[in-house]
């Protein structure tokens, strides 16, 4: 049987995954909100990713050469994932995609595949490896999410981008994209790296408006209608940008949840406003990088 989730699923769940609401009192309650326990466990299945869906792109698709790579980082060593076009000719353009809370998993890969068949080179890193890599479970990944030291983060992920500048594959224009907790590390690192060709940031949380007048990079910021938790910071953002002068675009998606890029949760993905910020995206990308 089909649920249609509603609202009340979602805010909850997001309490559960960004705030400090514990599994239990979450289970408790969405019994309450879908009326039984048989109800409320078919809603949080419908909430949580399911990874099953993830390989839009093969892991092992000709077109592409992906493996797994390390480098240095302000804590040490962290390990990620390259995906490459098979078939390039001459440099790319590069972009470092940054995972949402739940670490480096099978669906931030696949976003890694599809950006690299758009013709970049393409290096997601596992920003937990500082504290032993990205567990399957994700409420385990979320934990560790929060324990990291945000300034070394910041560092890792400075770090991320100056790796794939060097590499011989790439035109040295680097790019960020992040999503959620990887959406507000994309912004942390726009104000570290002024000469970052370009930012896009998903649904992400929002810096100081100090931090945000040291931006030098373009930006796009992607931005869901629903997704009051996020959207309470934008004026203030958007206030900090327009009074620094930064090259900015702001969509906003109505109607849409936080996380609806993510096909992997049947509750929060939306195919329309996926598809469109992707491909704004990427033009932003092409726009910015390529040359």
């Amino acid at each position: 049987m089909s649920i249609r989730p509603r609202q009340e699923w979602i805010r909850l769940h997001d309490a559960y995954t960004h705030e400090h609401l514990d599994r239990r009192r979450f289970i408790d309650r969405m019994v309450q909100v879908t009326g039984g326990t048989a109800a409320a466990s078919t809603a949080i299945a419908m909430l949580e990713n399911n990874y099953a869906l993830a390989a839009i792109i093969a892991p092992d698709d000709a077109r592409l050469v992906t493996r797994r790579v390390t480098f240095r980082g302000a804590t040490g060593e962290i390990s990620g994932y390259l995906a490459v076009p098979a078939e390039a000719a001459g440099p790319l353009p590069g972009i470092v995609v940054i995972h949402e809370n739940r670490g480096l998993n099978p669906h931030i890969e696949d976003v890694a595949r599809r950006a690299a068949l758009e013709g970049f080179v393409v290096l997601a890193p596992d920003f937990l490896s500082p504290l032993g890599g990205t567990p399957k479970d994700e409420d385990q990944a979320r934990e560790m999410i929060a324990q990291l030291d945000g300034d070394e983060t910041v560092a890792n992920a400075v770090a991320a981008v100056a790796w794939l500048a060097a590499d011989d594959r790439t035109n040295g224009r680097i790019g960020v994209t992040g999503f959620c907790w990887g959406g507000s590390l994309t912004n942390r690192t726009a104000v570290a790296v002024p000469d970052l060709g370009a930012a896009v940031a998903w649904y992400g949380g929002q810096p100081s408006a100090e931090d945000a007048a040291r931006i030098k990079a373009p930006l796009m910021l992607h931005y869901a209608g629903l997704d009051e938790r996020i959207n309470a910071g934008i004026p203030a953002f958007e206030a900090a940008l327009e009074a620094a002068g930064v090259d900015y675009t702001i969509y906003m998606y109505e109607g849409v949840n936080h996380a609806f890029n993510n096909d992997t949760s049947p509750a929060r993905y939306d195919k329309a406003a996926a598809g469109l910020a992707w491909q704004r995206s990427i033009d932003f990308f092409r726009t910015h990088l390529e040359g």
